[in-house]
């Protein structure tokens, strides 16, 4: 199999929620679940909102749901949505 290049938007429940809180969190949750090399950026939304964007690596095999569904568990996280997935090459 090959490998998926997934994006997902993680956003928080305030504008005062600390972000990198949410990330170390995240970066374990996809972890635990066999994604590697995450990467993060923050993505202005509005009212002072930031969004955090996840990018991780992960077999294509592997389903997404449960890392969707834990990431959406992550405290101050009001959602988790898979926003971009492409299969790898090179």
């Amino acid at each position: 199999m090959g490998t998926a290049l997934i994006k997902i938007k993680l956003m928080p429940t305030s504008p005062e929620v600390d972000l990198e809180k949410i990330k170390t969190n995240a970066q374990i949750v996809v972890e635990e679940k066999g994604g590697k090399k995450c990467v993060f950026e923050e993505e202005p939304i509005a009212f002072g909102l930031t969004a955090v964007i996840l990018f991780f690596e992960i077999d294509e095999s592997q389903e997404l749901e449960p890392i969707e569904e834990n990431l959406k568990k992550i405290e101050n996280v009001n959602s988790a949505q898979v926003i971009d997935m492409r299969r790898a090459f090179g």
